[in-house]
């Protein structure tokens, strides 16, 4: 049975983080609110529940499923290499509106979609999504919406697509962005920029010490 938490009351909130957590360890789906949009996520080690995620998005694997983080420390141990551009990032960006593509470490058996051996990775700027996330570890979250639907900025909007094939909806609020994160490609020997969303190319570039032209 599907509920709605309303995590504006602290009871609530705290009864929707246990049942989330509980549901995601269990390889079921959860909704979430982030920084920027709502999403749908569940265990990132979980390769069954990925491929369920993937199936209630009606996504095929040639669309990878990014990956959430509640910490900057998360982030080392998914990493191939925590070099100096994406220690510049992530300092400068997390929490926040900046996704981050980098080669994977090897080590990892995940089954994300078609990666070619990257992940890509973001830690949200909400207490909800922060708190969630350092209760589960990393998770596979995309868009809480179908594929080719309006993307959700409310815990009711993202229900009204999703309906049961999630267990819980943690509900934060209306989502202060209503825009997509920013997307940069750092498993190039060049940094790309592949989605403009809510952070900026040119505050991008200008943490890098590029050009934003050089980021397109």
């Amino acid at each position: 049975m599907s509920r709605i938490y309303d995590c504006a009351t602290a009871d609530t909130r705290a009864a929707g983080i246990k049942q989330a957590v509980s549901a995601v360890k269990s390889g079921r789906l959860v909704v979430l609110p982030t920084d920027t949009l709502y999403g749908l996520g569940c265990d990132a080690f979980d390769n069954d529940a990925v491929n369920r995620l993937l199936n209630t998005k009606q996504r095929g694997p040639d669309m990878p499923v990014p990956v959430l983080v509640g910490s900057w420390e998360t982030a080392r141990g998914l990493v191939h290499s925590y070099d100096q551009r994406l220690r510049t990032l992530i300092e400068a960006f997390w929490p926040g509106a900046l996704s981050i593509v980098v080669p994977q470490a090897p080590s990892l058996m995940w089954n994300l979609g078609d990666t070619n051996g990257t992940v890509m990775l973001r830690m949200p700027l909400h207490p909800v999504a922060i708190e969630l996330l350092r209760e589960t570890g990393p998770m596979a979250v995309s868009s809480a919406n179908i594929s080719g639907q309006p993307p959700a900025t409310t815990a009711a909007m993202a229900k009204q697509q999703l309906g049961a094939a999630v267990n819980v909806y943690l509900d934060g609020g209306e989502c202060a962005e209503g825009l997509a994160s920013s997307i940069i490609d750092l498993s190039g020997s060049q940094p790309r920029l592949l989605r403009e969303g809510a952070v900026s190319a040119d505050r991008i570039a200008s943490v890098l010490k590029v050009t934003a032209e050089s980021l397109r």
